[in-house]
């Protein structure tokens, strides 16, 4: 039997980049973790992030992962070094997508919609000033949207109403690229296409994740094989709103008591 791609995050957020890796690597097997109990990591000290992301880590190996991918803006920037330097299999992480924005923005005004502990990193400022030359970045914290989908309430109108309050100052800047920073929000897409105009480009991180997931278990000679690979999901809060988003063939879903 194949080793699984070990994935964890703060909640259920992570399944969005979960999707992308099925799609491009259908044969393999994964394995996800949702530390909903301890959701939103975004607005913990970086100590907190770090001690629970070294725990997730050390569950998912012993669980036989081959590769984790830390699919937690928050958890990535504040944690991943660490996890490189401490353990000996390949981490992918989760970073704002600032390089493909600055990229695409005609206006030069780039909003990006993140937890605190993911805008206050020094992962995320490095990236900013590496790739944000002549570029306005407005940045946000999206408090409480993490709670609202992590209850099921990703399209409902508390959830467009913080939005609204979020977004429409950026777009009277002249936004016109917005970054999800966080792996929650792609969960919000309805409420975002009803707000924003079309002319507003939606960037976040899930498919370049999946590209680097692959392109890291070709060089290590670790892809699957062909077929269809089978996903197992454990969560330690209320696995309900988890098991609405991943419900299919090949598909467990458990309460784990972690």
């Amino acid at each position: 039997m194949d080793r699984p791609i070990g994935i964890f995050d703060s909640g259920v957020g992570g399944t969005s980049i979960w999707r992308e890796i099925v799609k491009m690597l259908p044969g393999e097997d994964t394995l996800y973790l949702a530390d909903s109990a301890n959701a939103p990591y975004g607005l913990r000290p970086p100590e907190d992030i770090l001690r629970l992301s070294v725990k997730n880590t050390e569950w998912l190996i012993g669980q036989g992962a081959k590769i984790i991918v830390v699919a937690c803006n928050t958890a990535t920037t504040n944690a991943i070094d660490h996890l490189r330097a401490h353990y000996r299999l390949p981490f992918i992480g989760i970073e704002p997508a600032i390089k493909p924005a600055a990229l695409r923005t005609r206006t030069k005004v780039v909003g990006v919609l993140a937890t605190k502990g993911t805008l206050s990193s020094g992962l995320f400022h490095n990236t900013t000033k590496l790739y944000g030359e002549g570029i306005r970045f407005l940045e946000r914290e999206g408090n409480g949207l993490v709670e609202l989908i992590e209850a099921g309430k990703a399209d409902s109108r508390e959830a467009q109403e913080l939005l609204e309050g979020f977004l429409m100052p950026m777009l009277d800047q002249g936004m016109d690229c917005l970054v999800l920073g966080c792996t929650h929000y792609p969960y919000l897409l309805p409420v975002l296409e009803r707000l924003l105009p079309k002319g507003v480009t939606l960037i976040d991180s899930g498919e370049a994740v999946a590209r680097q997931t692959r392109a890291v278990l070709e060089r290590d000679s670790t892809l699957g094989q062909d077929g269809q690979g089978t996903h197992t999901f454990y969560g330690n809060g209320d696995i309900s709103v988890l098991k609405g988003l991943v419900d299919g063939p090949h598909v467990s879903v458990s309460f784990l008591d972690f």
